[in-house]
């Protein structure tokens, strides 16, 4: 029985995608909650929480996009045309957001509010346009003889637009529980204050998406609610519902640690209900990872490759998130 490298492939870059979604979430998410803190000495510490790894977070985006284009060079090319505008638009986003970060410290007083909403726009910019693309994947990209059949504009749906809304609220909770882990005092009590709506908001926008999904798309119905598959997947949204409540108690109690870890799972079980959904699909609905992978020398030189350079990217991860443990404060800075 030979290597079955599209799946390989598979794995790797579900779990690059996933890596980012955790690590850029409540990086962007802190610039989501921007608004909701007024005092420059309070948004220094909150930009301080992620100043020395928000940048390596991205190398999973990397990752994902170069695993896509060697692996499976038809969805590449596919989703790259569908999408073209959205991801786009994510990117321009991420630029504004790090070119604010970097001169946002180096600005005087005055002109510091242009650094804060270039970094409030472009996480919004990023995050909503993620949402959007995400959306448009789940509707599906019509494909005909290997070549995206769609309009420029296909992606434009209520749908992908409330994808983009959900996900705004999503990484906003991440950003929110990163704050409470990372930093104290009034900072972190206002962090406490917004952790129950903004999980509220979560369970409501993921229970719309969980619902539109499959009333939307018959094969996606099927596949969740026919027997015995509804037995074997209904353990996803009872976590949702275990996890929001222990969620909701950790932030009554005031824990520091829990409500972070509480809302990464949250974020895991989601991207799990979107692979039951979509699985083996890599173009929805119906192209395969064995129908868009490249041929198996392409797929297993790079995998030699990208099997050495995973286990540096978590090594450096693990060791620039130990050496800046511990909390921010706008006196100390890490300590």
């Amino acid at each position: 029985m030979g290597i079955d490298l599209p799946l390989i492939w598979a794995m790797i870059i579900i779990f690059g995608v996933m890596m980012y979604v955790i690590m850029d979430g409540f990086d962007l998410g802190i610039g989501i909650l921007f608004p909701f803190i007024k005092g420059s000495s309070d948004r220094d510490v909150m930009m301080n929480t992620v100043a020395p790894v928000w940048d390596g977070n991205e190398t999973w985006l990397i990752l994902g996009g170069a695993g896509l284009f060697g692996a499976f060079p038809l969805a590449y090319s596919v989703v790259l045309s569908a999408l073209y505008l959205p991801l786009m638009f994510m990117l321009f986003g991420l630029i504004f957001r790090g070119v604010a970060f970097e001169f946002r410290f180096k600005a005087t007083p005055e002109k510091q509010h242009i650094w804060d909403k270039a970094f409030i726009g472009g996480s919004l910019v990023a995050t909503f346009f993620q949402g959007v693309a995400l959306g448009a994947f789940i509707d599906g990209i019509p494909v005909v003889n290997r070549q995206y059949a769609g309009g420029g504009l296909d992606w434009l749906t209520p749908f992908s637009l409330f994808c983009g809304v959900a996900l705004i609220v999503a990484y906003a909770l991440l950003g929110c529980t990163w704050l409470i882990m990372k930093t104290e005092g009034p900072l972190q009590k206002a962090m406490h204050d917004l952790a129950r709506p903004l999980a509220t908001a979560l369970l409501v926008v993921t229970g719309i998406v969980s619902l539109w999904t499959p009333l939307a798309h018959a094969d996606i119905a099927h596949r969740w609610f026919s027997t015995p598959n509804l037995f074997w997947f209904l353990p996803v949204p009872v976590l949702v519902l275990v996890t929001v409540w222990g969620l909701f108690k950790s932030v009554a109690r005031n824990a520091e640690y829990a409500p972070f870890i509480l809302t990464l799972l949250l974020v895991f079980l989601g991207y799990s209900g979107l692979g039951i959904s979509l699985w083996p699909n890599i173009i929805p609905p119906s192209i395969s990872i064995w129908d868009a992978a490249s041929p198996p020398q392409s797929q297993g030189f790079i995998l030699v490759g990208t099997l050495f350079i995973i286990p540096c990217i978590l090594m450096y991860t693990f060791w620039s998130y130990y050496v800046f443990r511990g909390k921010v404060t706008a006196e100390d800075g890490y300590h």
